[in-house]
C-alpha cells in the first residue's frame, strides 16, 4: 500500500524532506516515537539499503509493489540499473505535473491524474504511472475545474525550479519534455547503488 500518513514524520525519520512541509519541524538528533531519543544500533549494510529504498518509495508516493515492479523494468532497460530507474521515477506523468508545479505535491499531482485533469499531447491519460517521453507536452485538461486546479498550484509554487530537461509555459498550463534528465538534475541525497544492491540480496 502507499503511505498516507502523517508526512511530517517520515520527513523526521528519514532526516530530509521527502514530503513538502505543512509545517516547521524540529531537527532532533534522535528518531521519532516514544522510544526514538534511547535508540542507538548498529546501521547493517542491509538497513542501509532498506533506508533508502524507503526514502525513495515515499518520495515518489509508490506502493511496495509499483516501486518493485519500476525497479525490475529498469533492470531489463540498457544502460546503469540505479540511473535507468530513477530515470523512470521522474517520467512517471504525476511527477512531471509535480515538477512543472500544475500540483502542489506528490500526492496532489496523482490525484490530479486520476481524475482526468491532465493531458498528453492533448490526450487524457488518467494514469499516473505513465512513462513521458521526450517532446511530448503535458497540460492542464480544458475544464475550468482543471484549470483553475493547475492555477491555484502554480501561484502556489512559483519558487520550486523546474528541471532543466523540461520547458514550462505558465501563462498556458502546460510544459514539454525535452530530453531525458541525467543523474545530476534527478533526485538529490539518495544513493541509488544501495538499493539497486538491497533488490540484489
Amino acid at each position: 500500500m502507499r503511505y498516507t500518513g502523517p508526512t511530517t514524520r517520515i520527513n523526521r525519520r528519514f532526516k530530509t524532506i521527502l514530503f513538502p512541509a505543512t509545517k516547521a519541524y524540529e531537527r532532533k538528533p534522535y528518531l521519532p516515537g516514544i522510544h526514538g531519543a534511547h535508540l542507538r544500533r548498529r546501521v547493517s549494510d542491509y538497513a542501509k539499503g532498506l533506508t533508502e529504498k524507503q526514502k525513495l518509495r515515499f518520495m515518489f508516493g509508490l506502493s511496495e509493489k509499483q516501486f518493485r515492479l519500476t525497479f525490475e523494468r529498469a533492470k531489463q532497460a540498457r544502460g546503469v540499473t540505479g540511473e535507468t530507474f530513477l530515470r523512470l521515477l521522474e517520467l512517471r506523468l504525476d511527477n512531471i505535473v509535480y515538477r512543472m508545479g500544475l500540483a502542489k505535491t506528490r500526492r496532489a499531482a496523482r490525484q490530479m491524474v486520476l481524475h482526468g485533469h491532465v493531458r498528453v499531447n492533448g490526450e487524457k491519460v488518467s494514469i499516473p504511472s505513465y512513462i513521458c517521453e521526450p517532446l511530448q507536452e503535458v497540460s492542464a485538461g480544458e475544464k475550468a475545474a482543471s484549470r483553475q486546479l493547475a492555477t491555484r498550484s502554480l501561484e502556489a509554487s512559483q519558487g520550486r525550479n523546474c528541471p532543466a530537461w523540461m520547458t514550462v509555459q505558465s501563462d498556458k498550463l502546460k510544459g514539454v519534455v525535452n530530453r531525458l534528465p541525467v543523474r545530476e538534475e534527478m533526485v538529490p541525497d539518495i544513493d541509488e547503488q544501495l538499493i539497486v544492491e538491497f533488490y540484489s540480496r
